[in-house]
C-alpha cells in the first residue's frame, strides 16, 4: 500500500470516517479535527448548490432582501458534516461592518498567541478574564486584555499570513482598535476606520481554522474552544438553538450596539447539524432577524441531504 493511501486511511480513522465503495460517511468525530498541515482556503470551498439555496431563502423575505441589497446584512454558512469536503455559502461576505463585541474572539486569539510565545504570562487573572470576555462578553475583562496585549499585537496576529483574519484585499475582516470603555486611544482599521469590525467571511474563517486545530496549534485551538463553549448569554442564535437543538454543543460569540447586531456560532450536533453560522445586521430588529436566521440556515443544510 502506498504511503499516501496509508496517510489518508490514518486521517480518516482519526476523524471517524468509514468508506464504502466511493462513498464516505462521518460516523463520529471530536473537535477540533486533527487535519493535515495544508488546509484548503475556505473562500475556495463555496458550494454552488448551497450558495443558490441560501440566496433563494434569504431573498424570500422582502426585508432581508432589502437589507442585503443595501449591504446592511451579511450571512456566512459553513457545512462541516464531512471534514474532508467542507461547503461554504455566503452573502455580502466581504462587507465589513461594525460588530460590537463579536471581535473579542480576535482578542482571544491574540492572547493565546502571546501566551504560547511567552509574551504574556498564563496567570489565573488572565485565564479568568478570557473566560469572562467570551462567555459573558464582559467589557472590563476585555479592556484589561487589550491593555495587556496592545493594539499592535492584536493587529499583527490578525494580519499574520497563517490566519489572514484581516486582509485589505478581501474587504478587511476582524479588527479591534478601541478599548471596550469610554476612554482610551483608538487604533482604527485601515480601510473604514472602524474600531470593532468584522466580515462574515473572516469570522467564518476564524471558526474554520479553530475547528481544524489551526489557530496557534492543536492544543491551543482546543483551549480556545473551551472558552467559547456553553455561552452564558442565551439570545440571538442561542435563543433559537436552545429550542431546536437543545443537545447540540455550542461555541459562540456575539455583539450588539445600537442598531448593529452580530452573532457567530459553531454548532456541533448529530448528523447534518454540524455547521458554522455568522450574521452581521444593521437594523433595529437585528436581534429578531438573527434568531430567525438559524431556521433558514438549517433549511439550507437539510436541503443538502
Amino acid at each position: 500500500m502506498g504511503k499516501k493511501n496509508l496517510t489518508l486511511i490514518t486521517f480518516l480513522a482519526m476523524l471517524g470516517l468509514a468508506s464504502i465503495g466511493n462513498a464516505q460517511f462521518v460516523l463520529e468525530s471530536e473537535i477540533p479535527f486533527q487535519t493535515p498541515d495544508h488546509l484548503p482556503l475556505l473562500r475556495n470551498q463555496v458550494d454552488q448548490m448551497m450558495q443558490a439555496s441560501l440566496i433563494q431563502k434569504l431573498n424570500a423575505n422582502p426585508k432581508w432582501k432589502r437589507l442585503i441589497a443595501e449591504k446592511k446584512m451579511a450571512v456566512g454558512l459553513v457545512d462541516l458534516r464531512n471534514p474532508l469536503a467542507t461547503k461554504f455559502a455566503r452573502v455580502n461576505s466581504n462587507v465589513m461592518m461594525y460588530a460590537a463585541s463579536l471581535p473579542k474572539i480576535a482578542i482571544l486569539l491574540a492572547a493565546t498567541d502571546a501566551i504560547e510565545k511567552k509574551e504574556l504570562r498564563e496567570t489565573k487573572e488572565v485565564l479568568t478574564d478570557l473566560r469572562l470576555m467570551i462567555s459573558k462578553s464582559d467589557n472590563h475583562a476585555s479592556t484589561r486584555m487589550i491593555d495587556r496585549l496592545g493594539y499592535k499585537k492584536i493587529a499583527a496576529v490578525l494580519t499574520d499570513p497563517r490566519y489572514e483574519l484581516y486582509d485589505e484585499d478581501y474587504g478587511g475582516g476582524l479588527w479591534v482598535g478601541k478599548r471596550y470603555a469610554s476612554q482610551g486611544a483608538r487604533y482604527p482599521d485601515p480601510l473604514k476606520g472602524l474600531s470593532h469590525a468584522a466580515t462574515v467571511s473572516q469570522v467564518c474563517r476564524f471558526y474554520y481554522l479553530l475547528v481544524n486545530g489551526k489557530l496557534v496549534n492543536y492544543e491551543r485551538s482546543k483551549q480556545m474552544l473551551g472558552y467559547m463553549a456553553d455561552p452564558a448569554l442565551h439570545h440571538k442564535f442561542v435563543n433559537t438553538l436552545d429550542k431546536v437543538a437543545p443537545d447540540a454543543q455550542l461555541y459562540r460569540k456575539s455583539g450588539s450596539w445600537k442598531n448593529y447586531h452580530s452573532d457567530s456560532i459553531l454548532v456541533w450536533g448529530s448528523n447534518w447539524r454540524r455547521y458554522i453560522l455568522v450574521a452581521l445586521v444593521e437594523d433595529p430588529d437585528g436581534e429578531s432577524i438573527i434568531r430567525q436566521l438559524v431556521l433558514t440556515a438549517e433549511e439550507v443544510l437539510k436541503d443538502l441531504n
